[in-house]
This record gives structure tokens, C-alpha cells and sequence, in this order.
């Protein structure tokens, strides 16, 4: 330190003096008096910072010496910092990170525009002239030109954990939905809500004001039973409801053993789907106007459309088809519209409408049951002969158009299911739950042997007792509990919405059912891997279709947990972190990610899970075994104050 001062005195540089007019006095070295004084001086000042130098490190070393046990955890801390670099680092040479996403690697958060973003439906230019021009946009799937975004998305300023089951069904957090002021004021939705300051509550168990109760027993009726709790010994099972509104219908049936699966059109604000799902009603993003929804044909029970806004009148009846194409033989669909009243239809367009709407059912070969009011009950026949002997009858597919894979297909105009070992009329089905567990002929028509099938369904028996206890903040703790301090319980009430990214046969959502949990299951089949969503819903379960390389039609936000075995395991055409970037999408803060797969598949993804800032536990399933499991939670990031 002495150094940088010494170098300005250095030889040969002169100072003046008064006392000597200004006259420089030479010595035998070159340098004066005052020079040597200054000297001196100097090197005292040396000496003393030299001194203060070394007390200073005897005094740092004696404050190391104090302080190990702070050390070791800095030197924990510093190590795991290390490892995490070598992660990343491995994975950008591999090509799992995209450079652009920030000198580390790790994922930073979206901005305040993407609370809602719903890939291959959102564009977020497009939404915002819309809201500034008060236009209401369709939106179609389009994933090809899908906006891929390489950030977190946060939930809004106001967010909250959604309630237990069941008071999550009948109260929600106001600030979870994107409802806009215009929604409110309309009295659409204040005719079924109660909107407070910070919730909206759906009273339909006590004041009735959408009489939801008296709704579904004038169906029940309808179809010659007597009220709705007869649904299921009539043999129906899984219902979907087209334009849900708020998942009213599907609420109240869910306790009748129905499960009813909302299907809706993206909404760029105040969405039916989004809102259901909050409510822990199924729903999903999806249309009939001019693809296929990805379910196999001869699905569902129930077809039920009230005040949808789709005009079945339209493309020479090819929405019906397709209403044909999942409905069961026996099966009954359900229409609910202002137009079917004799005071609407006395107006000339709205009965050239009817007629026409009437043309199409006798050509689908249906029978109307019942007309009350604005309801219309219409029967799928359960009779192949129907559609060869009615002389204006729709064709039936062929067999190059009779498959079981209708991953958003164009809408087809023949008759499809007929050739189907499943065309099995709905009057001779086990009612539920024996439906789900299938005999032998049943497994032998979708190719499963029955030894394999029980193996599975006892080995999810097994795994849900164990996944249950896993879930609790005490699996990611290391450190031990203190005196007096209890266990925290299961959260038997705090999964609801369950997504299983791999369903194989359906077990695991079985497997809960049989355990009592109330919670219903997503049963999602790869397009990559066998194609067991027939029996799924053959089963009573629902499911889709669905290539994970495309994000998944639901908002972000809708599920409390996602569980995936064996899904590491198929070959996908995309990134595994573009694959768990979208999961983290549609993952509530706090939700729960469950992994089961080979080893080495599940420790490369435990990399993967540092990136999404997850927290996550490996485990080991047993000891024999070369499988793990991997325990994950998304912790719940507040939005920055800045926004």
C-alpha cells in the first residue's frame, strides 16, 4: 500500500522553498532537507498502517476462527450455488435451455400481459386493440402459431388458494377469475352469483336463483325417471355440457355420481372455463364449430347445451353429427334455448330454424322424448338398422373413417361408431361405480388382458396410500420439528382439479376414488402412446386426447396437482423443459407435481425443476427397484410491487 505513495517523491524532483528565496540547497544524494523531513514522515505513516494492517487480519482471522459454524453453512450454500451452475450448464450444452433466457438459464417471470396467456388461442396484440375497441374475438386453436414465451407466469395481484372442497364449489376468490366490470353490470351473471367485495358466492344449495335443482329434475322427467338422483341407475354416467356458463349444472350433478365435463370457447375475458374449474367443476377449452374434440366417439352418456350460443341449424346439421359421434347408443341430448318456446317460434326465422334443426335429428335417425318449455329431449337410437332403412338418412362412415383417434379432426358428415365392438346401448350398462371395473369381454375389446389390468389397479392402490402422505411442507423440511410441534395433516380437501399427464387405463384416478378422495381426475392420453382413452371412458372416467408438445386447452392456474408415470419414458419431438414450462402454467401456486419413472429419467428432470424454481424431494420407490419418485411444489410467487 506504501508503494502508490512513494512513487510521486521519487529522485530528481525539486520543491521550493521561502525561507531560502526560492534557492534549492544540493546533498551528496540529491535531496534537500525538506524532502528528508517529509521522508520521515512518510515512514512513521507506513509503519503505522503496516501495524493496523496485520492487527486488522490478526483480528478477521480470529472472527473465522469464532464463526465456523456459519462458515460451513456458507460453504454448503456456495456449494450447492456450484452444482446448480454445473446443471445449467449441462443442460445449455445439450440444448434443454434457450440461450435467450438470461445468462443463467433460469426462467424469470412474465410480465403483468400474460396472467391469463392461454398458448395457441392468446395474442396478446390482438386481445388488447379488441378491449380498447370493445369487440368480442373467437379465437380458434391455432398451435402452430402459438407465441412460445420462455418466463414464469405469476398469478394477479390479489390472487388467493382457492377454498376447500366442497365450499370451493359455492364460494370463490373474486381476484382468481378474469371477470370484467361489463360481466357484472350485464345481470347475466348477478342472476347466479352473489358478488361481495372479495367473492362470489353461488347459492344454489339454499336460494335457488338459478334453479339449477328444479332445472335438472324437469330433464329427469323428461326421460321418464323419477328426479335427477336417478340419473345413474338410468345408466348415465359422464355428461358434457357445451358452454357450461359457470359449471352450475355440473356442480349439482356431481353429487348425484354424474361427473359432467364443461367444454367452452376461449374467452379473452370472463371465461366460462376458467371460472368452472375455479369452482372444481371439469372444463376445458374447446369448440364444435369446426374441429373434432379430441374424445373418441361413443363417450358420453349426456349431450347437454343450455343457452350455449351455437347454432345447430348451421352446415347442414355437422354440428349434430358431431353431437351424434360422442354420444352413446341410448344416449340423450339435451337442448335448452329461448328459440324452442311456441311464442319464439311464431317468428318466421326462428321456426325455418326449428324445421330445419328437425330435419337434421330424424336424419341422425334421434327421437324427441319431450319438449317442456325452452327444453328438448331428443334419443340417440340404439338400433344400427334405423340409419340403412330411413330414406334420408345421413351416411354412415366406412371403415377408413371409423378410427378412435379424432385429435382435432375436421368435422366429418357420416354417421361414425356403428362398426364399434363399443356400441353397447346405455339401458344394458353397469350403473356406477361396478362400471369401472371392467370384465374380461370388456378388456378383451380394447386388448387388455385381464391379469394386467388387476395388477394395476393393486399397484395404484398401493401408490395412492403413499403419494398422500407425502404431500405435506414437512417432505421438503430438513430440519427437525420442535418440541410440541405437530405433524401438519394430509391435505385431504386440497386437491381437487388432479391432471394425469400419462392415465394408461385410468388406475390412479380409480385409485382415488376407491380411497374416498374428493377429487376428479383429467385423464390425459399421449397421441404418442397406446391409445387407451376408449376404456377410460368405457370406465366412467373422462379424459382427452392431447400432444404435449402443445399446450394444454385450460387456463393457467387450474389444477392443484399434475401426476405423470411412465411419461418420461415416450419419445417426445419436443424439449422435456418445454413440456414442464407448460405444466408450471397450469399449476396453482402451492399445487403439487408427482413424478414416477426410470432413475436416470427422473434425476435429469430434478435438474429441470431448479429452473422452474420448484421445490422437489427425490425418493425412492423401494429398494429392488430402479425407479424413483419425484415430489414437487410450485411455490407461490407474489407479483412485484412495480406492477
Amino acid at each position: 500500500m506504501t508503494r502508490p505513495l512513494c512513487r510521486g517523491l521519487s529522485g530528481g524532483t525539486s520543491f521550493t522553498n521561502g525561507a531560502h528565496n526560492g534557492h534549492v540547497l544540493s546533498n551528496p544524494i540529491g535531496f534537500t532537507r525538506t524532502q528528508k523531513g517529509l521522508t520521515s514522515l512518510l515512514l512513521k505513516v507506513g509503519l503505522l498502517l503496516t501495524f493496523l494492517t496485520l492487527m486488522g487480519s490478526l483480528y478477521w482471522s480470529l472472527s473465522i476462527s469464532l464463526s465456523i459454524s456459519a462458515s460451513q453453512s456458507r460453504i454448503s450454500l456456495m456449494r450447492h450455488r456450484r452444482l446448480q451452475e454445473q446443471i445449467i450448464g449441462d443442460l445449455l450444452d445439450i440444448g434443454q435451455i434457450p440461450l435467450h433466457s438470461g445468462r443463467s438459464g433460469m426462467f424469470e417471470f412474465c410480465s403483468q400481459d400474460y396472467e391469463n396467456y392461454v398458448p395457441c388461442y392468446y395474442n396478446i396484440t390482438e386481445i388488447l386493440e379488441a378491449e380498447e375497441l370493445g369487440l368480442t374475438l373467437e379465437f380458434e386453436r391455432e398451435c402452430a402459431k402459438a407465441t412460445k414465451i420462455d418466463c414464469l407466469i405469476l398469478p394477479p395481484k390479489n390472487y388467493r388458494i382457492p377454498l376447500r372442497w366442497p365450499r370451493g364449489r359455492d364460494v370463490i376468490w373474486k381476484e382468481n377469475v378474469k371477470i370484467t366490470g361489463q360481466d357484472f353490470s350485464s345481470g347475466s351473471l348477478t342472476k347466479r352469483m352473489m358478488v361481495e367485495e372479495e367473492q362470489i358466492s353461488f347459492k344454489s344449495d339454499s336460494l335457488m336463483v338459478d334453479g339449477i335443482e328444479d332445472y335438472s329434475h324437469q330433464i329427469a322427467e323428461m326421460i321418464c325417471l323419477r328426479n335427477e338422483s336417478n340419473f345413474n341407475e338410468a345408466g348415465i354416467r359422464a355428461v358434457l355440457d357445451i358452454g357450461c356458463g359457470y359449471g352450475s349444472f355440473g356442480a349439482h350433478l356431481f353429487f348425484k355420481d354424474v361427473i359432467t365435463m364443461c367444454v367452452a370457447n376461449y374467452e379473452a375475458s370472463g371465461s366460462q372455463v376458467q371460472l368452472t374449474l375455479e369452482r372444481g367443476i371439469p372444463a376445458m377449452i374447446g369448440s364444435f364449430t369446426k374441429r373434432q374434440l379430441p374424445i373418441p366417439f361413443l363417450s358420453f352418456d349426456m349431450v347437454h347445451c343450455a343457452f350455449c350460443g351455437i347454432d345447430w341449424d348451421k352446415d347442414d346439421g355437422l354440428l349434430l353429427v358431431e353431437v351424434d359421434r360422442l354420444l352413446r347408443p341410448g344416449g340423450f341430448f339435451v337442448y335448452t334455448s329461448p328459440m324452442n318456446t311456441h311464442k319464439s317460434l311464431r317468428d318466421r326465422e326462428n321456426q325455418k330454424k326449428w324445421e330445419l334443426i328437425l330435419e337434421y335429428t330424424e336424419k341422425l335417425c334421434w327421437e324427441m322424448l319431450s319438449q317442456q318449455d325452452e327444453t328438448v329431449v331428443w334419443k340417440k337410437p340404439t338400433e344400427k338398422k334405423c340409419y340403412s332403412t330411413r330414406k334420408e338418412s345421413l351416411a354412415v362412415c366406412g371403415k377408413s373413417h371409423d378410427f378412435e383417434l379424432p385429435y382435432y379432426q375436421p368435422l366429418n358428415p357420416c354417421i361414425a361408431g356403428t362398426r364399434s365392438q363399443r356400441w353397447i346401448p346405455l339401458e344394458i350398462r353397469r350403473p356406477w361405480p361396478p362400471q369401472a371395473q371392467l370384465n374380461s369381454t370388456e378388456l378383451e375389446m380394447h386388448g387388455v388382458h385381464p391379469d394386467d389390468f388387476s395388477d394395476d389397479a393393486h399397484s395404484w392402490h398401493l401408490a395412492v396410500q403413499n403419494y398422500w402422505s407425502l404431500l405435506s411442507p414437512l417432505v421438503f423440511s430438513d430440519h427437525p420439528k420442535r418440541p410440541g410441534d405437530e405433524d401438519p395433516h394430509p391435505p385431504y380437501n386440497m386437491l381437487r382439479n388432479v391432471l394425469d399427464m400419462n392415465a394408461i387405463f385410468g388406475g390412479f384416478n380409480n385409485a382415488l376414488l376407491e380411497a374416498g378422495k374428493s377429487a376428479w381426475v383429467m385423464n390425459v392420453v399421449p397421441t404418442i402412446g397406446e391409445n387407451y382413452l376408449p376404456l377410460i371412458f368405457d370406465r366412467g372416467f373422462i379424459g382427452v386426447q392431447h400432444n404435449w408438445c402443445e399446450a394444454f386447452p385450460t387456463f393457467p392456474r387450474t389444477y392443484d396437482m399434475v401426476h405423470a408415470s411412465g411419461f418420461l419414458s415416450l419419445k417426445h419431438r419436443c424439449s422435456t423443459l418445454d413440456i414442464f414450462s407448460e405444466v408450471d402454467r397450469i399449476l396453482r401456486p402451492e399445487g403439487w407435481i408427482i413424478l414416477h419413472d426410470k432413475a436416470p429419467l427422473i434425476e435429469a428432470v430434478r435438474s429441470i425443476t431448479i429452473l422452474l424454481k420448484w421445490d422437489a424431494r427425490l425418493m425412492d420407490v423401494d429398494s429392488n427397484s430402479d425407479e424413483k419418485l419425484l415430489v414437487c411444489q410450485k411455490p407461490f410467487f407474489r407479483k412485484p410491487q412495480l406492477w
